[in-house]
This record gives structure tokens, sequence and C-alpha cells, in this order.
């Protein structure tokens, strides 16, 4: 993938120069990772005047493993020896060789140490900084065929994962073992790791957001949501899912289980190319609310997924902007009683034109309310 890697670069490059800086310092961990491919921990990206100017600045290798690395091979690379300070400097200091006059450096993700540290290299130099912003963030929103195809793979091992869970005797362990164990089914079947720290929450804890697993056993009748994802290659999914134990749920249960099922299903169908993405929100959030449950609702029913979990756009009553082809995002509404349970349901979709058949779903394991 070089090519696209390159592309990608004069991309980024086009932005910089029309707003004024002849190089670019990126530095946060999944912009590097987005323009030049799988690199060593502490690498950072120095983008020139053109694709000859490029440069990864690595520190030096912790062990064999980093060493062997393997980035994008068309890019020139240089590592750093022992005592040789941090990368982010020697890459200034190399662009003010190169005659840069102005280096864009990602504020957002820079330490005051480090910014302190850059500007040290000023003096020496006639090199100004300047702030990149966001701008690989905003390029990595719209993701390519090679991008969903690494989603949809991590969302295949995530639901193979759950779905053999679901086969498992669960009464009687704990939220803590069972997290465990979706974890390393998700390494087995392939994945990189888990995308985020798996959820389990049985009982009085089912529902709740980014519930940390505790040693409280499943019990008959409990409510059982379970969260989940499988980076691959890179690439995070996520997929949610509430199941009752042991027996045929109780009314409430039935009740609040189909009105967080019909808040998920109106924000999936309102995943169309040019939607305001508070609109999607909306979709999702006017069916919980009209119920009654508006208070204690999330700050937000989906968000955008890829090199990391959680990326633009945001699903959100306040945020702005519209949706584009090919970008990946969750929607997730979830309503939590205290003292009872709940149920959050969540799928991986890819925003898709209804001419090729609408929001493509990533995440297939049913969401019918099973007794387990």
């Amino acid at each position: 993938m070089p090519e696209v890697y390159a592309a990608r670069r004069s991309r980024l490059r086009g932005r910089f120069n029309a707003a004024g800086s002849t190089a670019a310092l990126v530095s946060r961990p999944a912009n590097v990772r987005y323009l030049a491919g799988p690199v060593p921990d502490g690498a950072v990206l120095l983008v020139g005047r053109s694709d000859a100017h490029d440069l990864l600045v690595c520190p030096e290798p912790a062990d064999d493993r980093a060493a062997g690395v393997r980035t994008d091979d068309s890019l020139r690379v240089q590592t750093l020896t022992a005592g040789a300070g941090d990368p982010a400097v020697a890459a200034a200091d190399l662009a003010a060789g190169h005659d840069a006059d102005c280096l864009a450096v990602e504020e957002h993700h820079l330490t005051v140490a480090r910014h302190r540290a850059l500007r040290s290299v000023l003096p020496a130099s006639r090199l100004r900084l300047s702030d990149l912003g966001r701008a690989v963030e905003q390029l990595r929103v719209v993701k390519d065929e090679e991008e969903i195809s690494c989603l949809r793979i991590g969302a295949e091992i995530a639901d193979q994962a759950l779905s053999e869970l679901l086969e498992s005797i669960l009464v009687g362990r704990t939220e803590r073992h069972l997290a465990l164990e979706l974890e390393r089914r998700l390494v087995d079947h392939g994945a990189d790791g888990p995308a985020f720290a798996t959820s389990v929450a049985t009982g009085p804890h089912s529902g709740r957001r980014s519930h940390r697993p505790t040693d409280r056993r499943v019990e008959e009748g409990d409510f059982l949501s379970v969260s989940l994802g499988a980076s691959y290659r890179g690439y995070r999914c996520s997929i949610g899912r509430t199941f009752v134990i042991g027996t045929s749920p109780a009314d409430w249960q039935i009740d609040l289980y189909d009105l967080v099922f019909a808040a998920q299903r109106a924000g999936r169908e309102a995943l169309v190319p040019g939607s305001a993405h508070r609109d999607v929100d909306h979709a999702a959030r006017q069916v919980l609310d009209s119920a009654g449950y508006a208070e204690g609702l999330p700050a937000r029913t989906g968000h955008g997924v890829g090199l990391e979990i959680d990326e633009d756009p945001q699903l959100a009553p306040a945020a702005m902007g519209k949706l584009d082809a090919c970008v990946p995002v969750t929607v997730e509404p979830g309503v939590h009683l205290p003292g009872r349970g709940g149920v959050r349901i969540d799928d991986t979709l890819v925003v898709r034109p209804e001419a090729d058949g609408g929001p493509e779903l990533l995440t297939i394991t049913t969401k019918e309310l099973l007794a387990l």
C-alpha cells in the first residue's frame, strides 16, 4: 500500500501548503499510522515539500520486535541513536535544515513540555511553528475500501467470539471472568487484541455505558449486557448486545428491550449520506425521550470508528456537519434503570447511499432478545 500512504500524505500536503506552511510534523500515533502504515512506538512523521522530503523519525528500538516493524517501504526512515533525544525535536531540526520556513504541528496532541522543546530549535533557524489542527483526523473520517475491509473482518471476529460465549454456561460465572474469556477468544480468532476494554454487566449493572466488570456472578433472571470489539490491522469496531439469563424475560424487561431496539433501529435507518450528525442522534434519542427516559441518556448515541475506537463524526445533539458515504459509525443507544439494570444495543455500520443498499451492517449477531 505505499501508493495509498503517499496519496494520503499528498492530500495533507495540499492542506497545510494552502494554510501557509511548508512542512508538517505529525505526532499523534493514529495519525502517523494513517499516513505511514504500522510504525514503531514513538515514531513521528515529517511531511515535507514533496514525497522525497517525507521522513519517518523513529526512536532507538527498545527490542528486536520494535526494530522489525514494517512501514511504507517507499518512505525514508531515520532511526535515532541512544540518547539522541525526542524524535519530534529531531524532525523539527531536520525541517529547518531543509529550508522550511513554517512547520505545522499537532498542537492538540503535543504536551506543553514537548511544545517548548520544539520551540527550542527556533532561535537557531528562521523556522516558525503553526497549528496543523485536526487536518489528519478530518482526512481519516471517510474510509477507503481497504480500511472498511479491515473493519468488516474485525466485526466478524467480534461476532464469532460473542456467539461462542453465548453457547457456554453463564450462570455462576463472574463479569470479570466472562470479559477475560471474550478477549481471549478475540485473539484466538485473529484479532490484534480487543478494540477497547471489554464490558460485561449483569443484573443491576446491565445497561451501564462502559461498565467495568466486577466479581458479581451471573444469576438467573438477570439482564446481561456485553460490549466488545476487535482490533484488526489497527482498525477497531464495536458491538453491544443485551440478553436475559436462564428464564423467560419479565414484562418490564421485554418492554425496555423493545424500546431500546426501536431507538437503535431509528438511528440505523437515519444513516444516509447528507444527513446531519445531530439528526441521526435525534432519530434514536426521541424514541427514548418520548417514552419518558430523557434523563440519564448518554451525551451521544454514536460516533465514528477506525484506527481509534472513538473518532469523528460524533452523533450528538449539538454535533455539526453531515454524513458522507463510506463513513463507519456506531449506533448505540441505551437505558439504565438504577437498581434494576438496563439495555444497550450497539452496532458498527458503514454509511452507504440508498442505491448501494443503504447502511452496511458489519456486526450481525442477532438483536433478538434471547433467554440464555
